[in-house]
């Protein structure tokens, strides 16, 4: 037996000494902070779901963002709540749309945040449906035309890059010709490679007014049971030509971000998502958990799992924590 020679207990004395063996390292720029933009001008109204996070218009979604930059965090990802809606969700790549405006504004008033836009129908859709329907199935080809528009009408306005969250098949593959066609061969893909239709997302349909009007995301987002899935259709997102892959949610599928970090080397992302944000804020609130340190706990822990990037609403709270 190794003990007493072998004490794992010595490097644990003292914050200093734990510091230095730490094996799991995060910082704020590894995060990326979630904005929900709205219509309008002045407007900072406060998401119910969602405490310390507000929809906003594109003038103070800019303000947000200098206070994103300023803590060093790495960069922020738009979610548009549109004017007007309709069957095919053309307001999401309208070159006057919410997100549109907001990526202007934003790139005007930060020097070195990456802006990173969401690109999905639905919070753009009557349907709330994250595809254009052919009856009351969603379309997988004819959607990939118009996922493509947004991608380039976003970059158009200055994005850094495109998230694509919508799980429609080729759809990587799809915004990738597009955005070389229009000169944008420069601009990267953080695909939402492996994304599962999950019950954590109940707070964030109600911040971005994106629940679908019947049925549910069953058919195009991951059934929650499978693993090797996940793992194929990150392939595919990479073969298509995606520079970042994400797995969505995160605290329910540190197994799913394990294997895909072991099997690929493309930088990996993942959602710390609404529902998880959400009831850490609800317990916290109650006086149940020590906020900061399960946060901090639960960022490490993605991260541990092998996430490079996490996108996060305690982005802010965890870089004030860090300073």
């Amino acid at each position: 037996m190794s003990f007493p020679t072998s004490r794992p207990r010595r490097l644990r004395r003292g914050e200093r000494l734990r510091a230095l063996v730490r094996e799991t390292r995060l910082s704020p720029e590894q995060l990326i902070y979630p904005l929900f933009v709205t219509p309008g001008v002045g407007v900072r109204r406060p998401i119910a779901s969602l405490p310390g996070c507000f929809h906003l218009s594109a003038d103070e979604a800019a303000r947000e963002a200098r206070e994103v930059e300023s803590l060093g965090i790495g960069g922020v990802i738009l979610f548009g709540l549109p004017a007007g809606k309709d069957p095919i969700g053309s307001q999401g790549y309208a070159d006057d749309g919410v997100v549109q405006q907001a990526v202007r504004q934003i790139r005007g008033a930060c020097r070195e945040l990456l802006v990173i836009t969401d690109v999905c129908l639905c919070e753009y859709t009557s349907h709330g449906h994250c595809g254009v329907l052919d009856g009351e199935e969603v379309s997988n080809d004819p959607s990939l035309e118009l996922l493509a528009r947004m991608a380039v009408s976003h970059v158009a306005a200055g994005a850094h890059l495109v998230a694509p969250s919508d799980m429609m098949d080729g759809r990587v593959g799809a915004i990738r010709r597009a955005l070389d066609s229009a000169g944008h061969a420069q601009v990267g893909i953080m695909a939402y490679s492996a994304k599962y239709a999950s019950g954590y997302y109940g707070p964030f349909r109600e911040a971005a007014d994106s629940a679908p009007q019947f049925g549910d995301r069953r058919g195009y987002q991951m059934d929650p049971a499978n693993v090797r899935e996940a793992l194929r259709e990150v392939a595919q997102d990479v073969e298509e030509g995606a520079d970042i892959v994400m797995v969505k949610p995160a605290l329910p599928y540190l197994d799913v971000i394990r294997a895909v970090r072991e099997r690929f080397d493309t930088p990996l992302a993942a959602y710390n998502v609404s529902g998880e944000y959400a009831m850490v804020k609800a317990a916290a609130e109650k006086g149940w958990i020590d906020e900061q340190r399960v946060v901090e706990e639960t960022l490490l822990s993605i991260a541990r799992a092998g996430a490079d990037i996490i996108l996060t609403y305690h982005a802010k709270d965890f870089a004030r924590w860090s300073a």
